[in-house]
């Protein structure tokens, strides 16, 4: 009986692990750069006055600090393993077929290039583009920001990565 509520109690945690939502947040305006497993994990990209960045992982009730940019104190010898082409091919396809694989929620880009004329000429293209793609401004007040917030769920990208 045991076994049976364990196994189920099993079922339903890996269920939960393939559906749950994960976040690509990207906001230049302020400076939030995050990827987030909803209600379990987060990692936020900031900047730091020592390091050029740190990021900030959060997971449930730990929250610590990593340096991605920092060298390692002992180089190991690498192998060089030459591959051909036509796996270096296959996998770049599998990379692009999991991107495809991502939800654009939001993208959105304001942008003032510093001429007037060239923001005139970018007018009417920017707004052939707000029909399908996105929200494209053009100010000229000077801000320039870009707004992208995909979601995705791991069950799609182990899909992606099965598709031939």
């Amino acid at each position: 009986m045991y076994w049976i509520i364990i196994l189920i109690l099993l079922l339903l945690l890996t269920l939960y692990l393939l559906l749950i939502p994960i976040v690509l947040f990207i906001d230049t305006a302020t400076n939030q750069y995050y990827i987030q497993l909803k209600g379990l994990a987060k990692a936020n990209v900031e900047k730091d006055v020592e390091e050029l960045i740190r990021i900030k992982l959060k997971i449930t009730f730990l929250s610590f600090y990593f340096y991605p940019l920092r060298k390692k104190s002992s180089p190991k010898a690498k192998k060089l393993i030459k591959k051909s082409s036509v796996n270096k091919r296959k996998q770049i396809r599998k990379i692009f077929r999991m991107l495809r694989s991502f939800k654009v929620k939001r993208f959105l880009i304001d942008i003032d290039t510093g001429d007037s004329m060239t923001n005139a000429k970018l007018y009417p293209f920017y707004g052939l583009l707000n029909y399908k793609t996105g929200i494209f401004n053009i100010n000229y007040d000077g801000r320039n920001r870009m707004v992208l917030y995909m979601e995705n769920r791991p069950l799609y990208i182990i899909k992606s990565f099965i598709k031939n």
